[in-house]
């Protein structure tokens, strides 16, 4: 699975600022709209849902052959600790690489140089400073049906 993981500060945690080893380049990769809702309509979820699938067996069978999964992990905050809402985790199947690379990839953006300066400030103790440096996230519009199928209520 390759993942992608649209939220910065959970990245951050993840990576430890880029400072793990082999996590140590941060970039922003921009998709069309239409590949990240492709991605989200092939989506099974990682954990069971009753409210998104009626039985156990049928979300087995389709995790199991699924092209594309959705996890739900808590957002964080500047300082990497949990937050009460959660953030989606895309992980990309080898049978859907392909299509996210040579179709909806519209650009690749180094940050890792933007991630150290945040880090830095943090490491320097100027949190409100480098929190003026983190980019806007926005909640993404999606239509109803596609939100319940990766559950969100």
């Amino acid at each position: 699975m390759t993942w992608i993981k649209p939220s910065f500060l959970w990245l951050m945690e993840r990576s430890h600022w880029g400072l793990k080893s082999g996590q140590e380049m941060i970039l922003a990769i921009r998709i069309t709209r239409q590949g990240w809702e492709d991605a989200l309509s092939h989506a099974v979820l990682t954990s069971y849902d009753p409210q998104v699938y009626r039985h156990f067996d049928a979300w087995t069978a389709q995790f199991e052959k699924a092209l594309v999964h959705v996890q739900w992990d808590p957002e964080r905050t500047l300082r990497g600790k949990s937050l009460p809402v959660y953030s989606i985790q895309v992980g990309l199947s080898r049978h859907i690489i392909e299509k996210y690379v040579n179709e909806w990839i519209i650009g690749i953006q180094d940050l890792t140089t933007f991630v150290r300066k945040i880090y830095g400030l943090l490491q320097q103790g100027q949190e409100a400073k480098a929190k003026r440096f983190l980019l806007k996230e926005r909640v993404y519009p999606l239509n109803q049906a596609l939100a319940r199928h990766i559950g969100i209520k």
